[in-house]
């Protein structure tokens, strides 16, 4: 959700510039500095942000450059003159010091309160859709950019979830072969149905059939709710977690070190998966 827009604005008198930066943020927080004249519209701006960026931190800022003749601040020049008066029986000064002294005191500069003209208001909501369009811009090519990352990772993923399915047989007869030696080492002679029957339950304890199938599920549908149209965010947010529970369970089912180096690697994948998911809507 990391995007920037700026737009600007010419008039006669002054120069109004927009700007829109906006980071990562699992709700819309919206921060909205502009003059004072303009905090009438704050509300309409808001309005207006919130139904184009749904998430993320934002900053929205509405500069004011004078470059006319035009300004709202003027000169009290009975307040500045009283100053001068006051200050020379208290501080020896030529007059130009008297002045530098005197116009940083309270009141000796006021400024009008100037009502929002219409029409120039017109123009500012133009330029602010204008902001708006180029930050939504750099967020869907941001998006994009996203979109293959994940999709080269779901690869891998799979590519892991494949090598674990060709390790398993690997590893329930390894897992038959250490019961048997643990058998044979304590040399006592055993019911062989028996030991069959125990072996049975034992490997079935370590089963990841379901789990195996419930990736595969999952990975597939991560894949389709990323290729979706509509805002999919959390449910890519929700699917992983999903996806996290699986190869979870593989890990601690699996009781075999170069199946355990695989999700290792499945879970570094998925970690950077959900790191990204933060920019996502």
């Amino acid at each position: 959700m990391t995007g920037y827009g700026k737009s600007i604005l010419q008039l006669p008198t002054k120069k109004i510039s927009i700007e829109l930066k906006s980071l990562n943020s699992k709700s819309l927080d919206l921060n909205a500095r502009m003059p004072s004249m303009y905090r009438a519209k704050e509300l309409e701006i808001r309005k207006l942000i919130a139904k184009h960026l749904r998430r993320g931190k934002v900053d929205f800022s509405l500069f004011v450059e004078i470059t006319g003749e035009d300004t709202s601040s003027k000169i009290n020049k009975t307040v500045v003159n009283e100053y001068i008066s006051q200050l020379k029986e208290v501080v020896d000064g030529d007059a130009t010091e008297l002045l530098k002294m005197a116009i940083r005191l309270p009141d000796a500069v006021t400024t009008e309160r100037d009502e929002i003209d219409e029409e120039e208001w017109v123009k500012i909501s133009k330029e602010i859709n204008d902001a708006i369009t180029k930050i939504v811009a750099y967020r869907e090519d941001e998006g994009a950019t996203l979109k293959q990352d994940f999709t080269d990772r779901v690869t891998t993923l799979r590519r892991l979830l494949q090598e674990v399915i060709t390790m398993d047989p690997e590893r329930i007869d390894g897992v038959r072969a250490r019961l048997e030696k643990g058998i044979s080492d304590i040399k006592e002679k055993v019911d062989e149905n028996r030991f069959e029957q125990e072996l049975v339950y034992y490997i079935e304890k370590f089963d990841i059939t379901e789990e195996k199938v419930r990736l595969d599920n999952h990975l597939d549908y991560f894949i389709k709710a990323l290729n979706s149209e509509d805002s999919n965010g959390k449910k890519l947010g929700f699917i992983s977690q999903e996806i996290g529970r699986e190869i979870n369970t593989i890990g601690s089912k699996s009781n075999y070190a170069p199946m355990q180096k695989l999700v290792v690697q499945m879970k570094d994948e998925l970690e950077k998966i959900k790191e990204q998911l933060l920019n996502v809507l």
